[in-house]
């Protein structure tokens, strides 16, 4: 056979050479090199030749590769020893006796040891501060001048910038414990908390000269036709206190013993403790001292803001309608209300149990009625603006709360409401049974009853608990209000002092 016709490389013979080069560029840079030389020699040889045959062109290329060889294993050889040095000075121990290097190594640098700086905030000091660095006024650094100036002149921010809410500044220095007010709701109503059944075990009467009397010659009497007053003008009389001191004298009278009891108060205080349940923005405070084992709780009066005369005309209209609403022997029947004294009073001295603290209180009655066997309960007289639709859910939330605490804690079983106009003339009257009221608002989930001595009774637990014997404070409840304070008093009312001597 004639082979030399043949075309032995074809048309796959470029292919065979980009694989053949391919595979040589894997392998090494210098057989990549010389392979690019050779193909791009015989290229240019062919192309010279022009129409050389075929026979001819492989020859010269064939040949050309045995010389290509030889110098591929040549550059292959030199190019692997070079890589065994390579891998020879990788695999040297740096740390070895014959590195010169490391036998060269000084003792000691040159270079200097570097300083940290100075710590500047021990324990956070420095958190009150306005800015960091260089911001702080007097604080000297050494960072140089920084590259943007102080953002204008802005205040210092006290107490640890948070301001009053938190009360991070100065506490009270008579200050000696608080109660914080942290149980919801929820949690309280969990708690059943027993209240006994008031019980009177005693009385006593003010008259208009201020004399007081241990009986209940001051109590009136309530008038049943109060319907036929509706349209009287509550700003038809002039406006003529009650003192702890008159009820330490009516329990010395009534030798009422005193043993076994742990509070002795008025009414008024319970009621600010109980309503704190719920009505968080009212300020408060009341004096408490320790004697003998019973903790005496004293009314204080807080200062009031300047008032409107609208406003001081409202303070007394429930006095115009407790004279309008109960019997006057004096006043003929249709006849306007010429006079109000309100230091004519009746208080009735009352003993009930609530929790496990027993309690004699004072509360001041309005008037009195009587079933038809003669029985006498005691009524509580009330007045409030008309409602109206916008009006109506404030009224329930809060003054229904109140008039409630104020009937249950002393057992009054009958409340009557007087609704008056803007200009204070009588519009209508109602008469609310006290027992019926939380059923009125429990279906609106406005406020329970049972929340309300839940906490009542834990203030107490707390205070007979923290206050010592023979010692004065003050328990209040201020802004921002989320606890209630006990603060040390200086001194001891003289009416409790001069009643424990008389004891």
């Amino acid at each position: 056979m004639d082979f030399t016709e043949k075309d032995l490389f074809g048309e796959d013979s470029d292919n065979d050479k980009d694989a053949t080069h391919s595979s040589s560029r894997s392998s090494s840079p210098s057989s990549s090199s010389s392979s690019s030389s050779s193909s791009s020699s015989s290229s240019s040889n062919a192309s010279d030749h022009g129409g050389a045959d075929s026979s001819s062109t492989s020859g010269s290329v064939g040949g050309g590769g045995d010389d290509d060889e030889e110098d591929n294993t040549s550059k292959a050889y030199s190019s692997h020893q070079d890589h065994d040095e390579e891998d020879y000075n990788e695999d040297r121990d740096l740390f070895g006796s014959d590195n010169e290097d490391y036998c060269k190594t000084l003792a000691k640098s040159p270079h200097p040891i570097p300083v940290l700086p100075a710590i500047r905030n021990v324990n956070n000091q420095g958190r009150g501060g306005f800015g960091r660095g260089r911001w702080q006024p007097g604080h000297q650094n050494d960072r140089g001048a920084g590259l943007l100036p102080r953002p204008g002149p802005y205040p210092h921010r006290q107490n640890f910038g948070y301001g009053n809410r938190f009360q991070n500044g100065h506490r009270d220095e008579r200050f000696v414990s608080d109660m914080k007010l942290t149980k919801s709701e929820e949690t309280l109503s969990r708690k059943c908390i027993a209240f006994q059944e008031p019980c009177e075990i005693g009385c006593y009467s003010r008259v208009e000269g201020g004399q007081v009397y241990f009986d209940d010659r001051s109590l009136r009497l309530f008038k049943r036709l109060i319907t036929e007053d509706v349209g009287a003008d509550l700003n038809e009389a002039d406006l003529g206190s009650e003192g702890f001191g008159d009820l330490l004298a009516c329990i010395r009278d009534k030798n009422i013993p005193l043993q076994n009891i742990h509070f002795v108060t008025y009414r008024n205080n319970l009621n600010k403790i109980l309503a704190t349940a719920y009505v968080r923005h009212e300020p408060w405070e009341m004096g408490v001292h320790k004697r003998n084992g019973v903790v005496y709780l004293d009314v204080h009066s807080l200062p009031e803001r300047p008032q409107r005369d609208i406003d001081r005309r409202r303070c007394y209209w429930g006095y115009c309608f407790e004279s309008l609403a109960t019997e006057d022997p004096t006043r003929a029947d249709g006849e306007g209300i010429h006079h109000v004294d309100a230091n004519v009073e009746f208080c009735s001295v009352i003993k009930t149990k609530l929790g496990a603290h027993r309690i004699l209180m004072g509360a001041e009655m309005d008037c009195c009625d009587s079933t038809d066997d003669g029985k006498r309960f005691y009524v509580e007289l009330k007045t409030s603006r008309e409602l109206e639709y916008h009006t109506e859910e404030r009224f329930e939330r809060e003054k229904l709360l109140k008039y409630w605490i104020q009937s249950f804690l002393a057992g009054v079983p009958y409340i009557v409401l007087g609704y008056r106009d803007d200009a204070g003339r009588l519009v209508r009257t109602e008469r609310l049974r006290t027992k019926d009221i939380t059923q009125r608002v429990k279906t609106k989930n406005y406020w329970q009853g049972g929340v309300c001595l839940a906490f009542a009774d834990e203030v107490l637990c707390w205070l007979y608990g923290t206050v010592k014997e023979n010692e004065d404070y003050i328990l209040q409840f201020a802004p921002p209000f989320n606890r209630l304070e006990l603060l040390q008093a200086q001194s001891c009312p003289d009416v409790i002092t001069s009643h424990l001597d008389l004891l």
